[in-house]
């Protein structure tokens, strides 16, 4: 599943496409859908927002499109009037006159009234984003040492997004990499230089992907591509210590990460 540095990458693309031109057609596949299609035609996406891993597309006229790509939702960019030929299935079409943002096999999609945004049962859940500048090592800090997530364990709360929304599987073994902390520890029972390494690298980490995925190594964000230190790395070199990464699972999912200097 995409994770949230690549759903921002995404929204971003798509608010270049089409953000600011009036909509000349409209599709859903969804029949509860269907009657928002004409109180969008001839109306603009103002900005794609996301939150976490979820989309939110908002319209000049105070509705805004939220959607989650799941595991096999994924977004397309065409020109106007053009449908590739796909296996997967088509579930939105927004069209300006000069290009087409197309939504393949999602299916949690919903027309919201933005005044409502607060009362939508998975964004009301979700923590802060990780990828929101405001978010702070101290207020991170604060969140993981309070009642609700100080006693759990690091490995499978790192996937909570009632924590913090954004990070999932390649994520959460690369925070834990760089903060240099074993995925069973609890919050409550690290040091403060731990929980500040912690902290910091739930900071950097998805920013780092965020900016520098996919760009050159002379990237004007950052030196160096994001790049994998441990996920998928198993049986290779940790670059810290040059002892072996390990696989295991964790909350049923596979976790890469290295047992010497992990600690």
């Amino acid at each position: 599943m995409p994770e949230g540095p690549e759903i921002r990458r995404a929204a971003d693309s798509l608010e270049r496409a089409v953000a600011g031109h009036p909509l000349t057609r409209v599709w859903f596949a969804y029949e509860e859908l269907k009657p928002f299609t004409e109180m969008l035609v001839g109306k603009s996406i103002e900005r794609i927002e996301t939150r976490g891993k979820a989309m939110l597309t908002h319209f000049s006229n105070g509705l805004t499109l939220y959607t989650h790509n799941q595991l096999y939702g994924v977004w397309r960019i065409v020109d106007a009037g053009e449908t590739p030929q796909s296996s997967r299935v088509l579930r939105v079409r927004l069209e300006t006159a000069d290009k087409a943002i197309l939504l393949y096999s999602a299916s949690d999609i919903e027309i919201v009234e933005q005044s409502q945004l607060g009362q939508q049962p998975f964004l009301k859940r979700l923590g802060p984003d990780v990828l929101d500048d405001s978010l702070t090592i101290g207020s991170v800090k604060e969140r993981i040492l309070s009642a609700s997530f100080r006693r759990r364990q690091l490995g499978s709360l790192m996937l909570d997004q009632a924590f913090l929304a954004g990070p999932g599987n390649y994520l959460r073994a690369e925070i834990l990499w760089e903060a240099e902390i074993a995925p069973r520890h609890c919050a409550g029972d690290l040091d403060d230089d731990a929980l500040d390494r912690l902290a910091q690298a739930i900071l950097d980490v998805p920013r780092r992907s965020y900016l520098t995925r996919g760009e050159s190594s002379n990237s004007k964000h950052h030196g160096t591509l994001f790049r994998f230190r441990v996920f998928h790395r198993a049986g290779e070199p940790c670059e810290r210590c040059f002892n072996i990464i390990e696989k295991i699972t964790l909350s049923s999912r596979p976790f890469y990460w290295c047992p010497h200097c992990q600690k």
